[in-house]
């Protein structure tokens, strides 16, 4: 029931947003995101606006506060997220911390998310959870981070856009693919690169057919690009 109930809330965002996948000219899309350095690693925000040119079904524009180490209450009390979303308007704010995997972290992450969401929402955009994961070390975490955050949005009544689970179903088709960066726990290009797509996805209602085989210095073979369509969707028509 909750995985229903949560896909129902993206679906409800996606409308509401307006967003129109077959629309005569691209339509902006404008998206705050709020994280830590997962997000600032290879520069997620212009990833996504960049799969956005590629596509050109529609146009996103970004700004992004995700200093390191920070978590959701530390945006709420003193790195600028609050007069950043006083300064929209924004369509969409994409929200992050840690993966937030222990049971106490599951409680932060839900209690933050819900009074972020509800500024959010008296600010006119649509709140939505990023979806992470674990260190590599911790790789067995990845299903309570999906856990952690689908039930954060799901009390919340926030968007999921599901990275974490496309993380997930990229490695049960290939288990040595590196989407981690080297310190095991950032996102390598090619994360980024599939973190981006989903992003893009849930923006867009859907992924491209086709993925582009050259984004951002990153290159994809039409395998493996064949490979992170079908895991974001399928992350997509999931949400963990």
């Amino acid at each position: 029931m909750r995985r229903v109930l949560v896909f129902a809330y993206v679906a409800a965002f996606v409308l509401a947003a307006g967003l129109r996948a077959d629309a005569a000219s691209p339509q902006r899309v404008r998206v705050l995101f709020l994280g830590n350095s997962l997000t600032a690693t290879n520069d997620l925000p212009a990833t996504v606006a960049a799969f956005a040119r590629t596509a050109n079904r529609i146009r996103v524009e970004t700004r992004m506060v995700a200093p390191g180490g920070v978590n959701l209450e530390d945006h709420w009390n003193f790195t600028g997220a609050r007069q950043a979303l006083e300064d929209g308007p924004w369509d969409v704010v994409v929200l992050q911390q840690g993966p937030s995997a222990l049971p106490e972290s599951q409680v932060d992450l839900r209690t933050w998310a819900q009074r972020w969401s509800d500024e959010v929402r008296a600010n006119g955009a649509k709140p939505a959870l990023l979806t992470v994961w674990p260190e590599s070390y911790r790789q067995w975490a990845l299903r309570d981070v999906i856990r952690s955050y689908g039930g954060a949005a799901y009390a919340s009544h926030a968007a999921v856009f599901p990275a974490g689970v496309a993380w997930q179903r990229a490695w049960n088709r290939n288990p040595r693919l590196p989407l981690y960066g080297p310190d095991g726990f950032h996102p390598s290009p090619l994360g980024t690169y599939l973190a981006a797509a989903v992003v893009y996805g849930a923006l867009a209602q859907g992924v491209p057919a086709k993925l582009p085989l050259s984004l951002r210095g990153v290159k994809l073979t039409p395998a493996r690009a064949r490979l992170f369509r079908t895991a974001a969707a399928e992350a997509l028509a999931s949400n963990g």
